[in-house]
């Protein structure tokens, strides 16, 4: 599965397509060191295969390399925080 990054000044999406199907969760930026995620879209083709998974995983991996902090709106990434507690250190609180 690949994933890509579509961003612009006041936020982007990370996309991931498989198997003819896509899933992307959308984020705005709140700042240079804020985003925030808040909503999560994964075809239904796509459901239980982990895309879903894969794109929070994205999302905090690229909060670590960047430098950023992460407001999570969506409830799937609520849902994956709850799962993760070692994701906390790029959750804004």
């Amino acid at each position: 599965m690949k994933i890509t990054e579509e961003t612009h000044s006041s936020g982007g999406a990370y996309r991931a397509e498989l198997d003819g199907a896509s899933a992307e969760m959308t984020f705005s930026r709140a700042s240079p060191h804020l985003i925030i995620i808040d909503h999560t879209q994964v075809d239904d083709a796509l459901r239980g295969k982990g895309v879903g998974q894969a794109l929070a995983v994205h999302a905090v991996e690229a909060a670590r390399s960047g430098g950023w902090k992460i407001i999570p709106l969506c409830p799937f990434f609520k849902a994956q925080l709850e799962r993760h507690p070692d994701w906390q250190d790029v959750i804004n609180r």
